[in-house]
């Protein structure tokens, strides 16, 4: 039997490879129905709206990694945070990144769905003087 920690990972690499394909009904089935994204400007989008943007055409993955990720199990709830890195356009503009991520899952029976997905940017912190 798969630990909960192998779902979430296993569902981690479904996710990445859907945004690639630009794959509507693949994500569709991984999230939630109250899904939500944080963007790394922090903007929120709730699970229309994030699918939209690949139904549209406005946003295009060219690559995208989920790495580094520790998954912590809360029962019928997991976070995992990773590093998100990405090369994208939205709207023909570039919005390649490297970010810290944390998902949010939730399981619905046998089922782990992704309920929320919060991104921002890694940089280094600074220093003293």
């Amino acid at each position: 039997m798969a630990t909960t920690e192998q779902h979430v990972l296993d569902l981690g690499r479904h996710w990445a490879s859907a945004e690639q394909r630009a794959d509507v009904a693949a994500l569709d089935e991984l999230a939630a129905a109250d899904f939500t994204l944080v963007g790394p400007a922090g903007f929120v989008l709730d699970r229309a709206q994030w699918l939209e943007r690949y139904r549209s055409g406005a946003l295009v993955t060219h690559a995208l990694s989920w790495t580094d990720v520790t998954v912590r199990d809360y029962g019928d709830t997991a976070v995992a945070v990773g590093v998100h890195t990405q090369r994208a356009s939205y709207r023909e503009h570039a919005a390649d990144g490297r970010f810290r991520a944390t998902h949010v899952l939730v399981r619905r029976g046998e089922r782990w769905l992704l309920a929320s997905v919060h991104l921002s940017p890694i940089v280094t912190p600074p220093t003293s003087a």
